[in-house]
């Protein structure tokens, strides 16, 4: 018995060590995308494993810094202080654009209000304005929903929202966007914000009990975030990109699974899963990277 035991574990070890193993952690908003990416690019290289995992863009980061995964995902471009941990543990950080996120600003779907401007969603989220009738809404008191520090969406909003102040201690933090559209959903008072991503259901319609505000920036005309080309002109105010870090230009499967993910295949994925193509300036960034 132990024979077969040991046998069985060599068979087992070889067959691990036959195939290309790429662990990926980090942005939540990410997690599911970076999955259905995954899945897709598998079925025709049966050779490649790879694991996609959460957490939260700052656990990404910081798992990529010890060097324990090939990948970091992150909703959220990397800080000089990670990049400069990164370096002192060996580790050369690379960014890669693989997809852009319009973060969107939700309410409860029988709020009346139907745009809010950049001003008035950081004013409300520092709790400077905490009932509905300022902004031009009914006679409600503010209920406020966002993400926990560790992700990189709550940290992309306040730096570009918040004007990099502090958010509302009356602020209800969610473990992810899924949370978050079931707390709207339910509170007539609500207010959060959820990648674009995570407002659809499985047949591309929104979901039921939310309502998406467009959104001005400074003199600007309102816009809506759910209309690709406000995203591809740059329109949108709360847009930001996806990334992947690697250490180093990526190479060997690791290379050739982003190369998918930003070939037309990978990209028709991306907007599958109700995000954005990599377009603009991040395009020029990924040539950088080798892309």
């Amino acid at each position: 018995m132990k024979k077969i035991g040991l046998a069985a574990l060599m068979a087992f070890s070889a067959a691990v060590s036959a195939q290309d193993f790429i662990q990926i952690k980090g942005s939540d908003t990410s997690v599911n995308l970076v999955q259905r990416l995954a899945e897709v690019y598998m079925e025709t290289n049966p050779n490649t494993a790879i694991a996609v995992t959460g957490g939260g863009s700052g656990v990404g980061i910081a798992a990529l810094i010890a060097n324990k995964v090939q990948v970091a995902d992150a909703s959220r471009p990397m800080k000089e202080k990670e990049y400069a941990a990164a370096r002192e543990n060996g580790v050369i950080a690379t960014e890669i654009a693989i997809g852009i996120d319009a973060l969107s600003v939700v309410v409860h779907h029988d709020n009346p209000i139907k745009s809010l401007s950049m001003a008035q969603v950081g004013a409300i989220f520092r709790g400077e304005v905490t009932n509905w009738k300022e902004v031009g809404g009914p006679n409600l008191p503010i209920s406020l929903y966002g993400r926990q520090p560790n992700s990189g969406t709550y940290v992309f909003f306040q730096e570009h929202v918040l004007g990099n102040k502090d958010y509302s201690a009356r602020m209800k933090q969610m473990n992810g966007n899924a949370q978050i559209i079931e707390a709207i959903s339910s509170d007539k008072s609500s207010i959060s914000y959820v990648g674009v991503g995570y407002l659809f259901d499985d047949k591309g319609q929104l979901l039921p009990g939310i309502k998406v505000l467009e959104i001005s920036a400074g003199d600007a005309k309102p816009v809506n975030p759910l209309l690709k080309e406000n995203i591809q002109r740059g329109d949108y105010p709360i847009a930001r990109a996806l990334y992947q870090y690697t250490n180093g230009k990526p190479k060997g499967q690791v290379k050739d699974f982003i190369t998918f993910i930003l070939s037309p295949a990978g990209q028709r994925v991306v907007e599958e899963m109700g995000f954005y193509p990599v377009a603009g300036k991040f395009l020029e960034n990924n040539k950088k990277a080798g892309f």
